[in-house]
């Protein structure tokens, strides 16, 4: 039985752990690993020569190379929706406080710890004013958006009597189906932008979205709305954000990502990062992550990869061997494949071919061993990225 290396780059929850015990050898030193697993800690995947995984607990994937990593046929996953819950209930937390200018009224009060009772009141009663916030109730919510996390924060707008319009360019459609049927979905970005009061943000960066709110997007926002970020930091324009506050197009931001020059303006309220530090999100994070590595390594199954195609097969008792094939997309793959597997005198038990348009990911199941030979015939072929070969049989 081959025992899989893992290296751990960040604490992982030892629920997440306890799914690697038995034929994995786990640890944060660990030497040339099969797979990582890891939180925010920056993965250079050219690092690692024997690397076929990597498993981020978490969403966002930009702190790991993911293009090297396919050139490679190394597989990376993330975990949508794991920590959906976490990050929905704090913008609403944050987004309270901010309506409230409960931040600067806690601090107000903490201030007065040295008084007495009877000047405590009249500060109190005295300055309480100078806190009036809003209401959200009566407000338009504008999520743009609408993926695991976009879907809680949309929903969650309704039962606080918000009138909620979401946007997304690409939804899936489970998403669609899981949204409030309170909630409008809009034809546009402008739609949504003409209308929110609050404009929250749930998008992945990457090029497209870096710089996503920028200043013509600001201007088209009606004055005095409030942006939230709770997605990623550079999909906003920093000074973008700063001038629009200080001439009072928006009247606050609110995000998890602070920087220097957001936190000396005294309309931006951040948070250090704490969309999924929740201890229930940080065990659905690394459970998912951890069994998404668990059953890549040892069948070559795969579920919630940002670069490879979904690809789910159970070998049946018959199979002794179990070779995967990953390769660019291109025509003919399929027939190389089994012509050079049927040439050896090999008989092929199943046979999954599965492709997201870049890569194609092949599971062959074999009913007996792969001589290497076979395998060096098809990793030889220049359409072939890397094959993988899995033995069910001593």
């Amino acid at each position: 039985m081959e025992i899989f290396r893992v290296k751990l780059l960040n604490a992982i929850a030892l629920e997440g752990l306890a799914l690697l015990a038995d034929g994995f050898t786990v640890g944060p030193d660990v030497d040339d690993p099969h797979a990582l697993l890891v939180r925010s800690a920056t993965v250079d995947t050219d690092a690692y020569p024997s690397l076929a995984a990597v498993a981020r607990a978490g969403a966002g994937v930009n702190n790991i190379t993911v293009d090297k990593a396919t050139q490679r046929g190394i597989c990376v996953f993330n975990t949508p929706g794991a920590n959906a819950n976490a990050v929905a209930e704090l913008v609403f937390t944050m987004l309270g406080l901010s309506a409230r200018n409960l931040h600067l009224a806690v601090e107000f009060c903490r201030g007065l710890s040295a008084l007495a009772d009877e000047e405590i009141s009249q500060q109190v009663e005295g300055r309480k004013a100078a806190f009036r916030g809003l209401e959200l109730a009566g407000k338009t919510l504008g999520v743009i958006g609408i993926g695991k996390i976009g879907v809680l924060v949309a929903n969650g707008g309704i039962p606080r009597r918000m009138r909620v319009v979401g946007y997304d360019p690409f939804p899936a459609l489970e998403n669609i189906h899981a949204l409030s049927a309170e909630v409008t979905l809009a034809r546009s970005l402008d739609e949504v932008l003409r209308q929110a009061d609050i404009l929250t943000l749930h998008l992945p960066l990457n090029d497209k979205t870096r710089g996503f709110v920028d200043a013509e997007l600001i201007a088209c926002l009606p004055a005095g709305a409030v942006l939230v970020n709770f997605a990623r930091g550079p999909l906003v324009d920093e000074a973008a954000v700063l001038a629009a506050l200080n001439r009072g197009q928006l009247s606050r931001y609110v995000t998890d990502f602070p920087s220097a020059a957001l936190l000396r303006h005294p309309a931006v309220l951040a948070s250090p990062h704490l969309g999924a530090s929740t201890e229930e999100s940080e065990e659905h994070c690394a459970t998912m992550a951890a069994a998404a590595l668990r059953d890549y390594l040892q069948y070559g199954t795969i579920t919630h990869s940002v670069n490879f195609p979904i690809a789910e097969s159970i070998p049946a008792k018959n199979v002794h061997t179990r070779l995967i094939m990953i390769n660019r997309d291109i025509p003919d793959m399929i027939g190389f494949a089994s012509h050079t597997i049927g040439d050896a005198g090999i008989n092929i038990a199943s046979y999954l071919n599965e492709s997201n348009g870049v890569i194609g990911y092949n599971i062959i199941d074999l009913e007996q061993p792969l001589p290497l030979e076979v395998v060096a015939r098809i990793e030889a072929h220049p359409g072939v990225l890397r094959t993988r070969t899995i033995c069910f049989q001593g």
